[in-house]
């Protein structure tokens, strides 16, 4: 897949964009073939369940090419189809809901660093999730803390740390501050690393 530069607004997307809102369906399908392995993993890590996640990966597919004529190019393809599996994976995760067993972390507590509701993150020396996942002997374990965390908080991180998505990205498509957006990050973290000591003991 080719890496699209988001920083310098560049988007590799613009012609297929340009071709499918005529209905060249072969220019979308092109579009699905270079994103899908991506939507799957940001979905994958947001639902916690397979099926799930194929199922919805294709919906946001669906969703995408139908509303493609409401995409003004204000913001990358990417960003775009992300918003909208991001928005499908938290609709589903609401409908699993009480079918699930696993209690969530509770993210209520009082955060270290806020002030008058504002929020700044600390610069982390601890490893990233993804560096975590990399992880066979603790894979396993990560995947079961991230699916623990509450669906906002779930979703802030693997759009950063999986996703490797900007702040101010992640605040376009979740529709935050980013202020919310590093705290939320942070609590995510914070979770993903008590979650894993009680598990494994210090990594």
């Amino acid at each position: 897949m080719i890496r699209e530069k988001r920083g310098d607004i560049v988007d590799d997307d613009t012609c297929l964009v340009s071709a499918a809102r005529k209905g060249d369906q072969a220019a979308f399908e092109s579009m699905v073939e270079r994103h899908q392995a991506r939507m799957f993993t940001l979905v994958y890590r947001i639902l916690g369940d397979y099926d799930d996640a194929a199922e919805v990966t294709q919906d946001a597919f669906v969703a995408a090419w139908r509303a493609l004529g409401t995409f003004r190019g204000d913001s990358l393809f990417s960003t775009w189809l992300t918003r909208i599996a991001v928005n499908l994976s938290r609709n589903r995760l609401h409908q699993t809901r009480t079918r699930s067993s696993k209690e969530a972390f509770s993210m209520d507590e009082p955060f270290t660093g806020c002030e008058d509701n504002r929020c700044f993150e600390p610069p982390s020396h601890g490893p990233s999730v993804q560096e975590m996942l990399e992880k066979e002997e603790i894979r396993e374990r990560v995947r079961g803390c991230i699916n623990g965390l509450e669906p906002g908080f779930r979703e802030a991180l693997v759009l950063r740390d999986v996703q490797e998505y900007s702040y101010a990205e992640i605040g376009a498509i979740l529709g935050l501050g980013a202020g919310t957006v590093k705290s939320r990050i942070s609590r995510a973290r914070d979770g993903i690393r008590g979650c894993l000591k009680r598990a494994l003991g210090d990594i």
